[in-house]
Parts: C-alpha cells; structure tokens; sequence
C-alpha cells in the first residue's frame, strides 16, 4: 500500500466507526493481512536463539542478545509518554500507539509531524525500555490495552505468538528489500509476525599485530594456539569464554552441530541436534583444547574481552557491543568470519523488529503505516544512527561505518535465534554441558546426551 491510499484506509475507518454506531453492536475483527512467505536460511540451524544465557547482559554485551522467559511478577516500568515533537493532534484524528524504547522512539520523533501533516494521522509515542516491552504488552494486550505498534526482538516471537500478540503481516514487493534472514527471524509456524529493522550477530577478531592472518579452521587456530602460547607470546591464544552457548554455537555449527532441525515453516522443536555427532565433534574439540592447556573454565566474559583487550589473548568471537572497548584500548584488529570445519561456521543473528498488535482495532492503519513510514531509506538510516547496529533493510546499508559493515558481511553466513518457546529450555542445558567438558567432570558424549534429553524433556518430546 502507497501513501497515496492513506486516505483510502482513514476514510474506511471513519466509515466504519459510523456503522458501528448506527447498529450499535460489536464489530467483527479487522481482517489481518495475509503473511509473505520468508526466504529459507541458509545457515544450518539460530541454533541458539531465543532465550539468553542466565544473567542479564552487561553493558558492553549484546542489545539484541538472547532474553530469558519473562518474569512472573508485573513489569515494573510503565510506559512513559514522550514529548510531542509537533502541534497537538487535531480531535477526532486517528491515532496510532507505538511503544518503543528511548532510542526508537528518537528516531521515530522525526517523522511524527511528517505522518501527521501527510495522512492526518497521530503517532502517540510513549517510551518503554526495552527489557519491559515484552511482559507488558504479553499482559496488556490481550486485555484489549497496549500499543498498536511495539518493537522487540525476533526471539520473544514463541511466547508472544502462543498469547495472539503479534498480527500476521505483508510486506507485499517490500520483502524484496530486507536481508533475507531478518524475514526468516520474524517468521513463526509459517506467517510473518513483523517488520525487521536491524540485525545483530557476533564475528571472529583477532589483534592484527599478532595474527596479520587468522585462521580459517579450528585445526589451524589450534596449531596457532600451541605454537604462541608455548613461545609465551600470549596467555590464552582464543579468548573463548567457558559455558557460554551463544558465543560457541559458531564452532557447533562449524563441526555440523545445531540445536534445532529447521522445516519450511521454522524450528522443529523436537528435532533436536544437541547429541548429533556434529555437536559431539565440537565438545571433542573444546575436551582437547583444555586437556592441552588452551582453554580455561575460568575464563568468562569479562576475563575473554580483557585478554584480548590488554594483548594477552589474539582471537576472539564477539560482537559489535566489544568494539568501542578495543578501539579504547589501542587494540589493532581485524573482524571477519568464524573459523570453519567440517562446514563453515555459522552464527546466532538476532534480529529486531517492530510489530502490530493482533488485538488493535487499527491492525490495518498499522501496519499501512510501518510499510509506507517505517519500510524506507530515510526512517532505517535513523534507526541505524542511534541503535549502531546493520540495518536489516537493504537499501539503508550505505549508511553503515566500517565496524557495521565487517559484521553485516558475516550476517550472511548466519542464522536465526531460535524464536521458539523450546528455546528457553537450551540455555540452561546446553550451558550447562559445555562446562562440564570444559571442568573435564563429563565426556563429551555424557555432556551432549544430558543436554540433548533436557531439552526434549522440556520441549515435551519424550
């Protein structure tokens, strides 16, 4: 739909609003517009995906990173109304609800008078953080409150589609100008629940001055590893923080593991992959790493980014939220693609998005608005400019500094965070396993088996 038939869908709406008022009665839902089918991935599994590891992030760590299952108790931020960037709107007028959170919502605030001017419509913003838009629009709206509108990331898809939330979308000749596994992110049991507007995944970094050539293969980071950390060159070669699934689903996938089977309408959640042989063949490589002295249990977040960022580890995976650190700290270094193996290495992407409420009774003003608004060059760019991560619109990738650049070309080999509810079950489980192999209290046959039976247990599949 072009801006051009805005005043099409107002005029519809104001003819309808008029019917129900001359019959009195309840009107039937709005019809939600039929889903665009996402691209198949490329990647082998998002592997990990949804939930995040245990503890919140730090401030340095991903903002587009795994989340855990929201808490039982009420959210504790409300929204916020932000200040109008513009006259107040006329009465009468539509309006359009829209929660995000502070960064969005600035980006937002530029064309509020442009879509008010142009369609007569009025875009209420109210600010929410982030880490609380998803509890409360999971209690508001199905309670016929909340936004029409909310943003949030690919991975809260499973909990917020088992409650209606989001409404199905089409982004009709429009998917065309989106990276194919942002599309992919938003789609569940088939049906697209949202508008991608960025993507974030983590690389591989090495201190150029150490290696001026990274190694293309975890048999050749290996041989490196031995080979400097025996000359006393660095204390830990791979910065590899111990027990944590999001920073080593790349060397899972590397080997052939994943976590989930993938089918043409998303995740399998009892096609399980942990105890596949692939996955084994990456315990395997992790079992031997510490058994020759070049992996650590103690190394953790903190401890790997230090290494690297004080000289004294070479390589790293990690993603865009550690660049800032080691530009601080003087650190000369490259960004480039994971290591394969038996595959290439594939990494989590997550991916955020905005999308409609299936309980609004504006769904198709809605989602009108992010396709004719949102769904453009200027918009995604301003989105890019206060959130520093890729665009997940094409066409707005020109916009992108050299950091953002390196890690969106690495995007490609990636794939989507699981956004099923199974997902909830890994992080725990999973992490759990690989510090087990890493205390070297369990074979890696042992830890892949455990892990792999959690999950199926939980996800109901046993």
């Amino acid at each position: 739909m072009y801006r051009r038939n805005w005043s099409i869908v107002i005029a519809l709406l104001v003819v309808a609003s008029m019917l129900l008022a001359a019959c009195g009665g309840g009107a039937e839902p709005t019809p939600v517009p039929a889903a665009t089918e996402a691209p198949a991935a490329a990647a082998p599994t998002e592997a990990p995906a949804a939930e995040a590891p245990t503890e919140a992030p730090a401030a340095e760590e991903p903002t587009v990173a795994p989340t855990e299952p929201p808490a039982a108790e009420e959210p504790t931020m409300a929204p916020t109304e932000a200040p109008a960037a513009g006259a107040a709107c006329p009465a009468g007028s539509p309006t359009l609800t829209i929660w995000a959170d502070k960064e969005r919502n600035a980006a937002l605030l530029t064309i509020q008078d442009q879509v008010l001017a142009e369609t007569g419509v009025c875009l209420d913003l109210q600010e929410v953080g982030f880490g609380d838009i998803r509890s409360n629009v999971s209690l508001a709206a199905p309670a016929g409150e909340g936004p029409d509108i909310f943003v949030g990331a690919n991975d809260w898809l499973g909990e917020l589609a088992a409650n209606g939330v989001p409404a199905e979308m089409d982004l009709g000749a429009k998917a065309a100008d989106f990276d194919p596994v942002s599309l992919q992110a938003f789609t569940f049991d088939g049906k697209l629940l949202g508008l991608p507007y960025a993507v974030e995944n983590v690389a591989f970094v090495c201190n150029s001055d150490l290696v001026p050539t990274p190694p293309t293969t975890y048999d050749e980071l290996k041989t490196m590893a031995q080979e400097m950390q025996d000359a006393g060159t660095v204390q830990q070669f791979f910065g590899l923080m111990a027990g944590d699934p999001y920073h080593q689903e790349p060397i899972n996938t590397a080997f052939g593991g994943y976590i989930f089977g993938q089918t043409e309408t998303g995740y399998d959640a009892c096609d399980v992959g942990l105890d596949s042989q692939g996955a084994i063949d990456y315990l395997t490589w992790i079992d031997g790493m510490v058994k020759d002295g070049l992996l650590s249990a103690d190394v953790t977040w903190d401890t790997a980014h230090t290494l690297f960022d004080t000289g004294d580890a070479a390589c790293m995976i990690t993603g865009p939220w550690a660049i800032q650190r080691f530009q601080d700290a003087g650190i000369n270094f490259s960004i480039g693609a994971v290591p394969g193996q038996a595959q290439p290495g594939s990494p989590f992407v997550g991916v955020q998005g905005f999308m409609v409420n299936a309980f609004s009774d504006d769904r198709v003003l809605a989602q009108s608005f992010l396709t004719d608004y949102i769904a453009t060059q200027p918009v995604m760019e301003a989105l890019y400019e206060t959130g520093d991560r890729p665009p997940a619109y094409l066409p707005a990738r020109g916009v992108m500094d050299e950091t953002a650049t390196a890690f969106a070309a690495v995007t490609e080999s990636g794939h989507p965070m699981p956004n099923i509810v199974a997902m909830s079950a890994v992080w725990s489980s999973w992490g759990d396993a690989i510090v087990t192999v890493f205390q070297q209290s369990a074979t890696p046959e042992q830890a892949a088996a455990t892990a792999a039976q959690q999950v199926r247990a939980a996800a109901g599949c046993e």
